[in-house]
């Protein structure tokens, strides 16, 4: 009579195992990933779109520490009081929060004290995740796999805000060595991917994690439509910048224009010519811009721009998910100028792993959307509007991370991120 609860109880433990590495692997990646950074290094905010080094460290922490160990543990104590006020993102349910421009003036805590603050969060997860019981508390996994998502977008975040920073420092500081990675060469031509009209069903199942944001799984009517075989390279973004592009007023969007006007822009950000060729800073340092790698760090009007000037457009969100649910998914990418190259995605056609890419479609909600109950429906709901939906994943997306479903999204002249586009007729 006691097989059946020991078989229950040798699965549980099992379970909690995979969970718990799972724990610590997410945990300690992002750890290794502030490894190469000085002690200077961590605190300096360079925008106010950027967050520094340490806030993303304690941020991270503090997620599991509201989300899970005070509703979840009997007498959890925070470890500090003020923390729930200085690292809250944007949560208005949970509590104010310190204002997000100003990050980067906070010396206090030093970082090894946030070091301290996941070591002691860290404990008590582990704890609770050995606590949970056989019969599996649904909600608390739930939890904790939505927070180990969480900070995977910010494990990408940290390189992109880091990128930033050294960017600025006129001595082009390199964050890592540079890789080992395939040298790029020309592309051979090759024939657009076309795929049929009719209904086809998008979003996210059942089978597998998704943000809430890509539910509810439903029926799209699509046209016939084309999407070029891979991202635009920077030597066919060349040819743009070659033929006055930025120069052109009705290629680009009103907004997008004025923007270019403004801010200056005459090429991707972290481009600059040097002895009258282009270079471009990466987490390696300054590189000469390789022609035959993905174009990134542009815009949504840049992006929008470049599809005009190709007499092409933009693929629709919907487009690009149908197709990437259709293509092989095999191989290696390219490297984006960022890290090595990823060991997943389709190596034909590089959906995955090289850079986001724009689409023509608005962030919004899907039919029947419901975002999740209580404080965590804050996460994505909130943020449905004026920004515009990337797909895929790129060369700073942890590779667990990556689906055909993922829906990022920012706002149009945003371009620190690994932005870049393709093609669709």
């Amino acid at each position: 009579m006691n097989a059946p609860a020991t078989a229950q109880a040798l699965q549980h433990t099992a379970d909690n195992r995979t969970l718990l590495a799972r724990y610590d692997k997410v945990r300690n990646t992002t750890t290794a990933l502030a490894r190469p950074l000085a002690i200077e290094d961590y605190v300096i905010q360079s925008s106010p779109d950027c967050s520094p080094a340490k806030w993303h460290l304690a941020h991270t922490t503090w997620f599991f520490e509201n989300f899970l160990l005070i509703p979840a543990l009997s007498g959890y104590r925070p470890f500090h009081p003020q923390y729930g006020y200085l690292f809250n993102s944007y949560y208005e349910t949970v509590g104010t929060f310190f204002p997000r421009p100003l990050r980067g003036m906070l010396s206090r805590p030093t970082v090894e004290d946030v070091y301290r603050y996941r070591a002691h969060v860290d404990e008590h997860m582990r704890a609770l995740i050995e606590r949970l019981d056989a019969s599996g508390d649904a909600q608390t996994i739930e939890r904790i796999t939505l927070g180990l998502h969480h900070e995977q977008q910010h494990q990408e975040l940290l390189l992109t805000d880091i990128k930033n920073l050294l960017a600025l420092n006129p001595m082009r500081p390199a964050y890592a060595p540079p890789a080992d990675a395939p040298t790029a060469s020309a592309r051979p031509a090759t024939r657009w991917l076309e795929f049929a009209g009719g209904m086809h069903t998008v979003g996210a199942g059942a089978d597998q994690f998704c943000f809430d944001n890509e539910t509810p799984r439903h029926r799209v009517f699509l046209e016939a439509f084309s999407l070029a075989p891979h991202p635009v390279t920077n030597g066919e973004y060349l040819e743009f910048i070659a033929s006055g592009g930025y120069d052109e007023a009705r290629l680009w969007l009103s907004d997008g224009w004025r923007k270019v006007r403004e801010a200056g822009w005459r090429a991707p950000l972290y481009w600059e010519q040097v002895d009258g060729e282009w270079w471009h800073m990466t987490l390696h340092g300054l590189q000469r811009v390789d022609p035959a790698r993905p174009v990134c760090h542009v815009s949504y009007f840049e992006a929008d721009a470049f599809a005009r000037w190709a007499k092409q457009r933009l693929p629709t969100e919907q487009e690009w998910e149908v197709a990437a649910a259709a293509l092989p998914v095999q191989g290696n990418f390219l490297d984006s100028g960022a890290l090595q190259p990823s060991a997943s995605g389709n190596a034909s056609h590089q959906m995955f792993g090289d850079v986001w890419e724009w689409t023509s479609s608005a962030y919004l909600p899907y039919p029947g959307y419901r975002p999740l109950p209580g404080s965590l429906g804050e996460y994505n709901g909130k943020f449905m509007v004026g920004q515009m939906v990337l797909r895929g994943g790129s060369c700073a997306t942890p590779r667990s991370h990556m689906r055909a479903t993922y829906r990022n999204f920012f706002y149009p002249p945003d371009r620190w991120q690994f932005m870049g586009l393709r093609l669709a007729k």
